[in-house]
């Protein structure tokens, strides 16, 4: 969900087809290459390769390879082109896309609002998917930084020993710049992958016209001879096909950076074709050369002048995937906040045009270490692609299933029809994971544990926080209770304007409570501030204010988000004041804090509570996140048993 090309990604796919559509859509389309494809586009320096891994004692004879061919053929059709441009990135929220948006749009569905367990069930779907995005983002920068480089090995292999320092300065410089923001090169991310696969195209070019008959492989009956004559190892050679489309997800992520047809048109007119002639052209290179010729294919079928700019070319094709997936990282954190599935957490804005320009400092330092630690600890690119593919078929098979009721329930579709598509690529993608099953202790239980990890601190947050909502409620006075009260005794009034921030509408915040007792004093103008989140991504200015004056100088405002907006109180006192609450301009903000007590009451498993409470503890400050200056803040402490 990378928003470097954010001038243009805030087009919408409608005003591109008024304004210039031509220029802008090829504009749209080159700017979806430097950020969609980064993935997928990368995966030919390791995908072809991987499935002639020694561990799946495969022979380099015409079915092998053809056969394997046909399988990355066949994966990129079904995968991508059926399941994911033909489908999954119909089903937008208002133009996003993401499992986030997938998940919300589910919910947010008037005619079929799931309840209850089913609405947890499809609330769980959505979180494990995301959690699994996430353990797939710690090994992506890892493994494409690390297999760019390791074409040193072959252009110059007294290098070989500077493989690894090289790849880790390159991925802690990638990380440490991230502060500054990338608006500044994010122009070139576009103009670089269009030459990447201009170039994978023309390598692949040159050994398909030495063995045209790899061609033959766009034929199924290849891969229906492939696992006939391989039973075992061609379904453990799945496990390596699907690196193929490791990438696929991002090209639903970002449907809203560049809108769906711009995203297809890249894809059908240039990342498919070079993908297919790369790969092509690796098995013939394979059919022509040997046992010799598959360490590193995709090296060493470049010419010798060639191999240094290759390695150069897959090392900044490489840095751009990775760039794309961090800033695809940052915004699912940011998403996750305002969902309410973490905590607040620092977000810097490195852009002031820009608002889709997001760091997040706390994501950033552990993917820098995850991804470090992965280079160090598995040391080759093949070692870490034994990690690498089973967090990814977990996420799009949590896509397919959230998929079936959306098409069910919001699309129209007959049961049978729902049943029949989710049927066909759930049995995809249980093919692949039978594939990885296999390399589940070679490596692929980092995933799943990072992923697992990531769903405890998700669910813990969430279940933490519905369970600190109950409590306030139970005891919860509402505000026209405690208007009238004010109206039959009122207390002593001072000038100036107070502003009390509280996440539950119309109720009497308890920090309103607390500054009665202790001050015994209110002010002239009291506004209660409560912001909701919607299951939308963006509210205009002109509906994210709910204003009800409750009389007696009291205002209540209801501030509404989208899921991929932020709450910035200096723009919603600009809104107040065009609503004609002038006297906000220097109003105090009255905070609560909460201390937390476990007590056992709350039903939650210790584990989770004190996770939660560790993650309560560590948030940021409301007045920060907010950006509230800290001399109109006044802070009251609270505590509260969980």
């Amino acid at each position: 969900m990378s928003p470097e090309i954010q001038t243009l990604s805030d087009q919408t796919e409608a005003e591109a087809s008024l304004k210039r559509p031509g220029l802008l859509s090829a504009a749209l389309a080159l700017g979806a290459l430097g950020v969609v494809f980064g993935d997928i586009g990368t995966s030919v320096l390791y995908a072809f390769r991987e499935c002639f891994n020694p561990a799946y004692g495969l022979p380099i004879d015409e079915t092998s390879v053809l056969g394997i061919l046909s399988l990355l053929f066949w994966a990129l059709v079904l995968v991508v082109c059926v399941k994911y441009l033909a489908v999954v990135t119909r089903a937008d929220n208002e133009g996003e896309g993401g499992i986030f948006a997938l998940m919300a749009r589910i919910l947010e569905h008037e005619t079929a609002a799931p309840a209850g367990s089913r609405r947890s069930r499809v609330i769980m779907l959505g979180l494990i998917g995301t959690a699994l995005l996430v353990a797939d983002g710690m090994l992506t920068p890892s493994i494409s930084v690390l297999s760019a480089i390791e074409g040193l090995n072959v252009a110059a292999p007294k290098l070989e020993q500077y493989v690894i320092p090289i790849t880790i300065g390159i991925l802690a410089a990638l990380f440490s710049v991230q502060k500054h923001g990338t608006s500044a090169i994010g122009g070139w991310f576009g103009p670089v992958m269009l030459v990447w696969f201009v170039s994978i195209a023309a390598l692949g070019a040159l050994w398909i016209v030495e063995r045209p008959a790899v061609l033959l492989a766009v034929n199924p009956v290849w891969a229906a001879k492939f696992f006939l004559s391989h039973n075992i190892a061609s379904l453990m050679v799945l496990g390596a096909v699907v690196l193929a489309v490791t990438g696929c997800e991002a090209l639903y992520a970002d449907l809203g950076h560049f809108g769906r047809r711009p995203i297809a048109a890249c894809w059908y007119w240039m990342v498919f074709p070079s993908l297919v002639l790369n790969y092509f052209g690796q098995g013939a290179f394979v059919l022509q050369r040997g046992q010799t010729a598959i360490g590193n294919p995709f090296f060493e079928m470049a010419p010798q002048f060639l191999a240094y700019p290759l390695v150069v070319l897959s090392a900044a094709a490489t840095i751009i995937a990775s760039q794309a997936l961090i800033s695809g990282m940052f915004s699912l954190a940011r998403q996750a906040v305002q969902l309410d599935y973490l905590p607040r957490i620092k977000i810097v804005y490195t852009s002031p045009t820009m608002t889709g320009q997001i760091f997040v400092p706390i994501a950033n330092i552990l993917l820098a270490v995850s991804t470090i630690a992965l280079v160090i600890g598995f040391r080759t690119s093949s070692g870490m692609a034994a990690a690498y593919g089973i967090a990814v078929i977990g996420a799009m098979a949590t896509t397919s299933l959230l998929m079936f009721t959306v098409e069910r329930e919001q699309w129209g579709w007959k049961l049978w029809q729902a049943l029949a598509a989710t049927g066909f690529f759930i049995a995809i993608e249980t093919a692949f994971l039978v594939g990885n099953a296999a390399k589940i202790l070679r490596g692929g239980w980092f995933p799943l544990a990072a992923g697992l990890g990531v769903l405890a601190v998700l669910t813990s947050w969430r279940r933490g926080s519905q369970a600190m909502t109950r409590i306030a409620l139970d005891r919860a006075l509402p505000i026209e209770e405690f208007v009238a009260n004010i109206a039959k005794d009122p207390p002593s009034r001072v000038r100036g304007t107070a502003v009390f921030i509280t996440d539950y509408p119309f109720v009497t915040p308890r920090v309103l409570l607390h500054h009665l007792k202790h001050n015994r004093v209110l002010h002239e103008h009291i506004i209660l501030l409560a912001g909701v989140t919607r299951n939308v991504p963006s509210i205009p200015s002109s509906r994210r204010l709910e204003i009800t004056d409750l009389g007696n100088g009291f205002v209540h405002v209801v501030v509404n988000s989208g899921f991929i907006q932020s709450v910035n109180m200096k723009e919603i006192e600009e809104l107040m004041m065009a609503a004609n609450m002038q006297y906000v301009a220097h109003a105090s903000y009255f905070i609560g804090h909460i201390s937390l007590r476990l007590s056992g009451k709350s039903g939650l498993p210790l584990w989770s509570k004190a996770i939660f409470a560790f993650l309560l503890r560590n948030q940021r400050s409301a007045y920060d996140f907010y950006g509230i200056p800290v001399n109109r803040v006044v802070e009251f402490g609270e505590q509260t048993e969980l």
